[in-house]
Parts: structure tokens; sequence; C-alpha cells
């Protein structure tokens, strides 16, 4: 292979314009749409879109991760220092045929300029947002003019997301020049799936700005087992982004027992070593099958307990009429997931199963999110005792 400076930042200017050829569509297609609309109703319809093309981004770099193409061009953020594999074709050519199956081939190159090239144009998407609200508060405030719904949105929402589409940006800069550091894809992973939950969050903030959608009130108990059951759902996906990036799903092609046993040997010191190059343990050896083991069999432990607790919130969402569409998104995503995950160890990890099950936990994040943030507690109701009542008692 070729050698090839890991940083080679003179491409970046054409990438940042092949972002901003991405995102013209999805804004002109707002812009047409939304152009009489109420501006908190276009900062909406804006998010919205966002949203979906990060979705689509998040599942594009699944499977850019499941067809071993992470390192399709080996540098950042060009294709050695080109931007497209057009202008790399030579260096592609040579490295190709010094390892045909290695992980520079002329399809992989393209897979992997093209998942940068969608970040690209959801990082204008958002610049765009963060911008447009910043401006239509200032020009709220310089009106005077305030909603009673209270202002368009805080400012700092966007801005926020800004920010992390920007780290998110560096991580995936680190997954490239740091060969799939495992712990570095993880958190790649995870920091797409908190963008999506940023733009979830605004979207019903927008929603509420321009009342067509009011919070729904839910009782504490069940804010409390909600927000648990959120939280529960985060910590499954990271040991599930472990998994992946170890590439540990086929330590056990059996279910339910594994390798014959529901206990099998596992090593989990090492399995859960988080700093830790690809495929190596400690002290340089290579990392064990029983360290495997222990990652995927603690994922699918985990699995079970999210899978119950899931179905329990969504039933008793579903008694709540606002929240009974949710309730059954909530529900079949969570069959969805528990079948894709199956399909994953008995069909030997195929590439459909797979992008799906990362998928549907993007899907999730995206439904429990938008519940927690459209919800409201109760109020408990205080008895207030007459004065003459308090006195008797004294």
């Amino acid at each position: 292979m070729a050698a090839q400076d890991l940083y080679d930042l003179s491409p970046a200017v054409r990438l940042m314009f092949m972002g901003l050829v991405v995102a013209l569509g999805p804004l002109a297609w707002v812009w047409v749409r939304s152009k009489n609309a109420p501006v908190a109703q276009r900062l909406r319809v804006l998010t919205l879109v966002t949203l979906f093309l990060t979705f689509d981004l998040v599942i594009f770099g699944a499977f850019t991760r499941l067809t071993d193409s992470g390192l399709g061009c080996p540098d950042w953020p060009g294709c050695y220092g080109s931007a497209s594999p057009v202008g790399a074709q030579l260096h592609i050519e040579a490295a190709q045929t010094a390892m045909p199956t290695g992980p520079v081939t002329h399809s992989k190159a393209w897979i992997e300029m093209i998942h940068r090239y969608l970040a690209t144009g959801v990082g204008v998407l958002i610049l765009t947002l963060t911008v447009t609200t910043w401006m239509a508060r200032r020009e709220q405030r310089r009106k005077g003019a305030m909603p009673a719904a209270g202002p368009i949105l805080s400012p700092w929402w966007p801005t926020v997301t800004l920010f992390w589409v920007c780290l998110q940006g560096a991580f995936g800069a680190l997954t490239v020049t740091m060969k799939l550091f495992p712990a570095i894809v993880t958190m790649h992973l995870l920091g797409g799936l908190v963008l999506l939950a940023l733009l979830r969050v605004q979207s019903c903030r927008y929603a509420q700005a321009h009342q067509q959608r009011k919070s729904a009130a839910l009782g504490l108990p069940l804010q409390r087992f909600m927000l648990a059951a959120f939280a529960l759902l985060w910590l499954q996906i990271a040991l599930g982004g472990w998994v992946s990036t170890n590439y540990a799903v086929l330590a056990c092609n059996d279910f339910p027992a594994c390798q014959g046993s529901f206990w099998p040997a596992m090593d989990f010191r090492q399995a859960f070593t988080l700093w830790r190059e690809l495929g190596m343990g400690q002290e340089g050896a290579y990392i064990s099958f029983q360290a495997l083991t222990a990652i995927h069999y603690v994922h699918r432990l985990g699995a079970y307990a999210v899978f119950l607790v899931l179905l329990l919130l969504a039933y008793r969402l579903h008694r709540h009429p606002s929240f009974r569409p949710q309730a059954r998104w909530l529900a079949g995503l969570t069959f969805l997931q528990v079948a894709t995950g199956l399909g994953n160890v008995v069909l030997g990890w195929p590439l459909l199963a797979a992008v799906g099950h990362t998928g549907g936990a993007a899907a999730l994040v995206v439904v429990l999110t938008g519940i927690v943030f459209s919800s409201k507690i109760v109020p408990v109701p205080v008895r207030v005792l007459p004065l003459n009542a308090t006195r008797m008692s004294a």
C-alpha cells in the first residue's frame, strides 16, 4: 500500500463543497414547502429533514463498518489527498493489487467517501439550522414580539448540536487514523445516536413553540420508569457497539445457549479492557476467544432485560391515549430488534440483519427521546387543611 499521510487537509474545501451540494436539495425542498409558514414551523421542518438524513447517515455508517469499508480511504478527510476516489484511482489500484481482499478497494473507497459526503451534508444542514435559529431569535427580540407559547426555541439547543456534529467529525477522523480502534469506533457510533437524540429534542421543542403539540402529562412513577428504561437502552446500545467493533457477533452461533452452554467459558477482564487496538488483548497478545465470548454474552444478557423493560413501558404508555401511537412504535421496534439480533446469531451475521439491528437501535432512540421530551410530570396534589382544623389539631 502506498505511503500516505493520515491527515491531509488540502481536499477539505472540496469535501465541504460536496457537503454543500448534498445539503442544497433538502434546503431547497424546505424553502419551497414552508416559505409562507411561521418561522417555528419552518425550523421544525428543517429539523425533521435533518433528523431523517442523520438517521440515514447512521444506517450508512453501519453499512460502511459492516462491509469493512472504514479504511477504504486510509487518510482523512480526502482519499489519498483527493476529494473523491476518482482522483485516487492509481493509489487505490496499487493498494488493491497488493492486497486484493484488503481494506482498500475501489468499492470500499466509494462507500467510505459517500459516507463522508453525507456526513458533511448533515453538518451543513445543522449549521444552517443553528444560524437560522439565532437570526429568528434576534428578530423576535428586536420586534419585541413574544408568542404566548414562549420563545421560538433556545438557540443553544442547535448550537450544542452543531458542536456535537463537529465532535462527531473528529471521531470520524480518529476512526480512520487510529485504524478502527474499538473504543473510538464505539464512541463514534454512540455519538451518531446522541446527534439523533439532540435533533429529536429540537423537533419536539419547535412543535411546542408552534403550538402544534402540547406536552402530555404522565405520573411521576411512570416518568421515573421511562427515564430508567431510556438509560438502560443507552447502556445496551453501548454494549452492542462494543460487540460490533470487536467483531464478537459470531462468538456465539446458537441460541438460547452459547457454544452449547448457558454459561460458556468467558474472560471478562480482557473483554472489557477498553483502551486497546483492534483484535489485541493485554501485553500485545491477540484477544482470546473467551474474551470475545464474554463481550457477546453480556450483550445478550442485557438484551433480555431491555426487551422486558421496553415492552412493559410500551404497555404502560399504551394506557395513555396521547402516547398510544408511540407505544405501538416502541413495542414494534423492540420485537424488530429481537428478530434482527437473532438473525445475526443463527444466520451467521448477514449484512441486512446487521444493518437492520443498528437501524432498529437508532429508531428506538428517536422514539423514546420523543416520548421523554413530549411529556411532563403531573404535579402531585397537596391536601391543605383549613386554618381552623390546623388550630384544633394543635
